[in-house]
C-alpha cells in the first residue's frame, strides 16, 4: 500500500507519514469550490465508504485546543471530547483560529503534521476499520493509513466522541 511522494507535493501531512515510514496510501481528487461538506464530497470522489472517510475538528477544551478526528457521517459530541480529554467543557474553536494552530486551512486540516502538537482523540469508531482516510493537508488531497498508525503518528487516544 505504500506510494512513493515526491518532496514537491509533500504537504507536512504527507512529510510526517512519509518521515515515519509507515503504510499508506496517498489519493487526490478534484476539490469543487462548491463544496461546503469536504468529507462528503472525497467519499464521492474517491468511491470510498463514507464511514471511512475521518474529518479533523479543533476544539477548545477548557482554554486549550485539541483536536478531534470523526467519521463525516457522525458528528462531534463536545461533552464526550471533555470528558475523553478530562476537561469539563468543550467548544468548536474559531476557524481563523485552528487554521493558525494547526498552519492547515478549513476543510483540509489534517489531524498529521500540524505546526504544533495538540492532545487527539480518534473516534473508537477508527478501529472497526483495517484503514481510514484523513486529510492530506490540503482540500482535495487524502491520505489512507491504518488507525494503529494514525494514533500513533497523532499520539491520540482512542474515544467515544461521535454521536
Amino acid at each position: 500500500m505504500a506510494r512513493k511522494t515526491s518532496d514537491a507535493e509533500a504537504t507536512p501531512a504527507l512529510a510526517a507519514v512519509l518521515r515515519a515510514g509507515v503504510e499508506h496510501q496517498v489519493h487526490r481528487y478534484v476539490h469543487d469550490p462548491r463544496s461546503t461538506s469536504y468529507g462528503w464530497e472525497a467519499a464521492e470522489a474517491l468511491g470510498v465508504e463514507p464511514d471511512r472517510i475521518f474529518k479533523t475538528l479543533v476544539a477548545d477544551v477548557d482554554g486549550e485546543l485539541c483536536v478531534a478526528v470523526v467519521p463525516v457521517t457522525l458528528q462531534l459530541d463536545l461533552k464526550a471530547l471533555a470528558a475523553t480529554l478530562g476537561g469539563k467543557r468543550a467548544a468548536m474553536a474559531d476557524p481563523a483560529r485552528a487554521e493558525r494552530a494547526t498552519g492547515y486551512v478549513v476543510g483540509g486540516i489534517s489531524p498529521l503534521g500540524q505546526k504544533r502538537a495538540h492532545r487527539t482523540v480518534v473516534d473508537e469508531t477508527a478501529e472497526l476499520w483495517d484503514t481510514l482516510h484523513v486529510s492530506g493537508g490540503r482540500r482535495g488531497l487524502e491520505i489512507e493509513l491504518s488507525p494503529a498508525d494514525l494514533l500513533r503518528l497523532t499520539g491520540g487516544v482512542p474515544g467515544p466522541i461521535a454521536r
